[in-house]
């Protein structure tokens, strides 16, 4: 899919595979419910478990979670791999909120993610492109055969946009068009990204430190990255 697609197709309440700077991930409008449930579906993940979010820029990220709730100290660490778990907004799925009300999000530093949300309008789920359980991918060759024809039925079954049955007169009717945006810089891999939950965002912490947060996730923001930035990890 090209970039326009994509976005038309997540505005239509589509879910796709895109990459990220750590690896692929498969995801849709945050704020559609329907389209979360369908990311569930696709992953055949229990759905107690909330989706992480990825957005363009601190702007979308207050969109969907209070970002006034989140410790100054941290937005140093965006874009970048590095979610922060805050309280959710009205508009936010119930999938996507833990039993405290949180949502856990960070700010993309991949180019295209970047403009896969800002052309859809809004936050994205982003969870790794892979069964639940399965090994997360770097590349579209790598993704399970099993998630892909997952992919290929629901994108079948969903309902075409005017913009949507536009695109589709102008393709090869016979090949079959997966949701998938690729390009960009190639997903590093590795670690994903860390998850953590700011414990005092109003308070600080030992001779003058940043405040306190919890490890949720280790992963690619290293817990002396954060104790650097002046935060206590609880």
């Amino acid at each position: 899919m090209e970039l326009a697609q994509a976005a038309e197709f997540l505005r239509s309440g589509g879910a796709l595979v895109f990459p990220t700077e750590t690896f692929y991930g498969v995801g849709c409008l945050a704020a559609n419910a329907d389209a979360v449930a369908r990311v569930y579906q696709l992953k055949r993940r229990p759905v107690h478990k909330p989706l992480p979010l990825l957005a363009a820029h601190a702007a979308q990220v207050d969109e969907v979670a209070e970002l006034a709730a989140m410790p100054r100290g941290l937005l140093s660490f965006w874009p970048g791999p590095l979610t922060v778990l805050l309280p959710a907004r009205p508009c936010l799925p119930p999938a996507l909120v833990n039993g405290e009300g949180l949502a856990a999000v960070r700010v993309t530093p991949h180019p295209l993610a970047a403009q896969l949300a800002v052309e859809a309008g809004g936050a994205l789920t982003a969870s790794s492109a892979n069964l639940s359980g399965g090994e997360a991918v770097r590349m579209p060759q790598q993704l399970d055969p099993a998630l892909l024809e997952a992919l290929l039925r629901m994108a079948q079954d969903m309902p075409c946009s005017p913009a949507c049955a536009e695109n589709a007169a102008t393709a090869d009717a016979s090949l079959p068009l997966l949701p998938i945006l690729a390009g960009g810089p190639l997903p590093a891999g590795g670690l994903p990204s860390t998850v953590v939950e700011p414990l005092s965002c109003n308070a600080v912490g030992p001779a003058g430190g940043a405040g306190r947060l919890r490890i949720v996730r280790a992963g690619a923001v290293s817990a002396s990255e954060l104790m650097a930035a002046g935060f206590t990890l609880i």
